[in-house]
């Protein structure tokens, strides 16, 4: 009947909804729980999941944030006496909201009284006021690394892009990495000038980058997917091992009908979906992992015992610890079961 068209219509559409939403392959979670299934389904067994192992949280601020020393009080009020631009830094320093600056303008406030004094001592004769202007340069220089830490990893923004409470990294992800990557590189750059007490640096554009941290949770959703992907990869890797201790695949070599369902699956599912989420993982892995675990390396001096802990698993690229070498040696050792398997119907990818 004509007037039922548009309740087919709705219906229809409400059905493609549905098997749109249902598709596995459309977020990476339910996709490696697919990939898993169907690896157990064409080799004749049952699948098994294991648990994934808990990531540890980014330290709370408290322990990331390093103690800033302060110069003597009696040696502040003695360089506010005098009419060099130092005497207005250090005011600035002593008003109320000096009190409570923030990581980056304390590293601002570090990197301006440097300069100032620097500026001061070329100009006053006097001999005390030259000593102690000496001492206080010497003092800040030694400290500016702590500022500079506490600027990077010591800021509020840091905990949204490294959450764990947003998920996986998405499948497909439209380039959402460029401007984090930039930034870093771009901060990793200012970092290094600075730890080689250079203090001709822009710190201008430091804001914006905090401010972009604290719109994203990449970094977060990266980690997510590297523990995911290497639990499930290592249980697909066990069920292609068992059937490898137990019966052949194929006999004298020769293709069977099982043997094209799994080559067919090998294709259909890991090649065509699950490889190209690994080569998007490992380019966000280098466009944006690897140059935030530099700003950490490069800091490594002042770097806190907690921070240092969770770096070597989260940041860190190799080691026991590291997620990312788990996640390669779960690559490596999947591909090489995948092989033997496939040889011995003479099907081997790549031979």
């Amino acid at each position: 009947m004509p007037g039922n068209r548009p309740v087919r219509l709705f219906a229809s559409c409400v059905i493609l909804l549905l098997l749109a939403g249902c598709n596995p392959f459309s977020e990476v979670r339910p996709m490696m729980d697919e990939y898993v299934e169907r690896v157990s389904r064409v080799l004749d067994t049952e699948p098994e999941y294991s648990r994934i192992p808990a990531t540890d949280q980014m330290p709370r601020r408290r322990n990331r944030v390093l103690p800033m020393p302060e110069l003597e009080l009696s040696m502040l009020d003695f360089l506010s006496l005098y009419g060099c631009e130092l005497q207005y830094v250090v005011g600035e320093k002593n008003s109320v909201m000096g009190k409570v600056m923030q990581p980056l303008n304390r590293l601002r406030y570090e990197v301006r009284f440097i300069r100032a004094a620097g500026d001061c001592l070329k100009t006053v004769e006097n001999d005390e006021l030259q000593e102690v202007l000496k001492k206080a340069i010497a003092s800040k220089r030694e400290t500016l690394p702590i500022a500079v830490w506490n600027a990077t990893w010591g800021v509020e923004e840091v905990e949204t892009l490294f959450t764990l409470a947003k998920g996986e990294y998405p499948i497909a992800a439209d380039d959402p990495l460029s401007d984090l990557a930039r930034d870093v590189r771009q901060l990793n750059g200012s970092v290094a000038v600075l730890m080689e007490q250079d203090l001709e640096v822009d710190l201008g554009f430091w804001g914006d980058v905090h401010q972009r941290w604290q719109a994203e949770y990449r970094a977060g959703q990266l980690i997510n997917s590297a523990r995911l992907v290497t639990a499930r990869l290592g249980d697909a890797t066990g069920i292609i091992r068992q059937r490898l201790d137990s019966r052949p695949l194929c006999l004298n070599g020769k293709p069977n009908n099982q043997s094209d369902i799994v080559q067919s699956m090998f294709f259909s599912i890991y090649i065509e979906k699950v490889q190209p989420y690994l080569a998007d993982l490992r380019r966000a892995r280098t466009d944006l992992i690897k140059p935030l675990s530099e700003l950490a390396t490069m800091q490594a001096d002042v770097m806190p015992d907690q921070f240092r802990v969770w770096y070597q698993s989260a940041l860190a690229l190799g080691g026991r610890e590291s997620v990312w070498a788990s996640l390669d040696a779960a690559v490596n050792t999947h591909t090489k079961a995948w092989q033997a398997l496939l040889e011995q119907c003479g099907l081997r990818p790549g031979a």
